[in-house]
């Protein structure tokens, strides 16, 4: 039996995403793929209503974490840690050989504009890390802040890890100055794993020129200068997932962007309802994630058992990511998902649960 995914990744997918992948095989080099790729690339630039370069590489949303480092910063970089996977960036960091610094916050607490702020006052740094959306803790960083005082450094990029909310919850990445924009096809896209997309600023590029040790298989400028002469990928893309891609983006269109953003914020607060009722909410108050909720397990349940119940129904949820295992529990309300299977979810562990 299928278990419904409630959980942050991968999604639950459907049925013709999923057929769509069973397109006939195409040659990487042929017309037809420059035209699959090219619509994608154009579709993603209208969705996200960005002027900046987009490219679909075919690797884990942490490859462009890594690209990201690896291109944009020779030395210096700050990074906000306060949860898994901004705590991920600075061992990207670290592995990189570059001088990372952190702001290091509790799990749950999230980085505020002051404290980036206090840290570029105090030392230059080439660029500074932020995850929106910190998957293990169901936090939402308040980018929009930061981005204004980003806007009175801008010799310091930003590099925003979005893998958890971008097509989900709404970012304006020009109008706020995101310089690398970075998310994975496995989360709110609604797709299978294994297609990353990154949104890079012209200023990101050009310090990319400067920038050496950027590596091969996501160097920046190879990887822009081969669109722009070819439409395609440098290297073999995985184009069974770019048709299912293309048929996503086709039907986030038809639904709306505006529309698809109000259903997540609805299923967001449906969740964190029903959770700040009957349990307690783990993220700090007033940053809770539009896509993910971390519930702390107040009434010591098994979440382990709670989801062996939920597996009979047909059902899957999250348990708590790393150290923050059975202390707490993650419902995710994403992708393609809807406010009327949250509700038959929840009804179905207020049954378990009797509550």
């Amino acid at each position: 039996m299928h278990k419904k995914l409630f959980i942050p990744g991968p999604t639950e997918v459907r049925k013709d995403i999923l057929d769509a992948q069973a397109e006939p095989m195409i040659g990487h080099r042929m017309k037809a793929f420059t035209e699959l790729y090219t619509g994608i690339i154009g579709k993603l630039k209208e969705l996200l209503q960005t002027q900046n370069f987009v490219t679909v590489p075919t690797a884990s949303g942490t490859a462009l974490m890594e690209a990201a480092i690896r291109n944009c910063v020779s030395k210096d970089v700050l990074c906000c840690t306060y949860g898994a996977f901004s705590e991920r960036w600075l061992k990207i960091a670290k592995a990189c050989d570059r001088t990372a610094n952190a702001i290091a916050l509790d799990w749950g607490k999230v980085v505020k504009p002051e404290m980036i702020e206090e840290k570029l006052k105090a030392k230059k740094y080439e660029a500074v890390t932020v995850v929106q959306n910190e998957t293990s803790t169901g936090t939402r960083a308040p980018i929009e802040e930061i981005a204004e005082v980003m806007k009175k450094y801008p010799e310091t990029l930003l590099l925003v890890d979005t893998v958890s909310s971008l097509m989900g919850d709404k970012i304006e990445i020009d109008k706020l100055g995101i310089d690398v924009c970075l998310a994975s096809s496995q989360k709110c896209f609604a797709l299978p794993p294994g297609l990353a997309v990154g949104i890079i600023s012209e200023k990101a590029l050009k310090k990319a020129e400067i920038v050496s040790g950027k590596g091969h298989y996501l160097n920046f400028l190879d990887i822009k200068d081969y669109f722009e002469k070819k439409g395609q990928t440098p290297t073999t893309p995985a184009i069974s997932l770019m048709w299912a891609m293309s048929k996503q983006l086709d039907k986030m269109k038809a639904e709306g962007m505006e529309n698809r953003y109000k259903r997540h914020t609805e299923m967001a607060t449906y969740v964190q309802d029903w959770a700040k009722k009957n349990f307690a909410l783990f993220t700090e108050p007033g940053y809770e994630s539009v896509t993910v909720t971390c519930i702390n397990n107040t009434r010591k349940i098994s979440v382990a058992d709670l989801n062996t119940e939920l597996g009979k129904r047909g059902y899957a949820i999250s348990n708590g990511y790393g150290k923050l295992k059975e202390q707490t529990f993650r419902i995710a309300h994403m992708g393609d998902l809807t406010l009327d299977e949250i509700r038959e979810l929840i009804d179905n562990i207020d049954e378990i649960l009797k509550l």
